[in-house]
């Protein structure tokens, strides 16, 4: 009988949810090793290589120790970019013990999952995303780069939704980028783009993983 198949498991550790709609919300994190995109502003490029090789069970069991001091019940599933692994098998051991599961992905890799929630964070320079993220994405996360301007902006309405919330993210909080966000958010509104909100990294003001 061949072994089960493993991910590659760079961390796993609770905190709160620091970025988007889900802000505040006590989250379990497993992060991913492995990206397909490298972009220079990555806050987490230690997880672009390395991983831990662990069955789907073996992920769910660290979970379970971790809910033992940390009841929470969402699980987001972040990177690298998770898409460039099969996460079904633990998507469906994660529903099966209860927990809500979030995806964060850049949006250029696509499989059906049957997860709850998909963030979806186009890069530049392309911003390019599958289009079956257009109809399950619940928020479009941007990080407000030197680069990130109207057209960008307009390009991301025009592929979601308008219920679907664009969310600029000021680059590591830093002072710049604040600014630079708050600016586009002007320029949107000026142009009559509905649903463009600014938000920030609330994890690393409160200096938290």
């Amino acid at each position: 009988m061949p072994p089960p198949p493993t991910l590659k498991i760079f961390e796993i550790f609770p905190s709160i949810q620091g970025e988007g709609l889900r802000q505040g919300e006590a989250t379990i994190f497993v992060r991913v090793a492995g990206c397909d995109r490298r972009c220079s502003f990555c806050d987490t490029k230690y997880a672009w290589e390395g991983g831990r090789e662990s069955t789907a069970e073996e992920v769910v069991e660290r979970i379970e120790k971790i809910r033992v001091r940390f009841p929470a019940r969402s699980v987001c599933l972040t990177g690298g970019e998770p898409f460039m692994q099969d996460l079904r098998p633990l998507v469906k051991l994660l529903h099966k013990e209860k927990f809500l599961v979030q995806v964060e992905t850049n949006g250029t890799r696509y499989y059906p999952l049957p997860a709850d929630w998909f963030t979806v964070s186009p890069k530049p320079t392309a911003y390019f995303v599958r289009p079956e993220f257009r109809r399950r994405a619940r928020e479009i996360k941007l990080v407000v780069t030197a680069g990130l301007d109207l057209p960008v902006l307009r390009k991301m309405r025009a592929a979601f939704p308008a219920g679907v919330p664009i969310i600029l993210q000021p680059e590591s909080n830093r002072r710049w980028s604040q600014k630079r966000a708050f600016r586009l958010l002007k320029e949107a509104l000026a142009a009559g783009l509905d649903n463009v909100r600014v938000s920030i990294q609330l994890h690393k003001i409160l200096r938290l993983r």
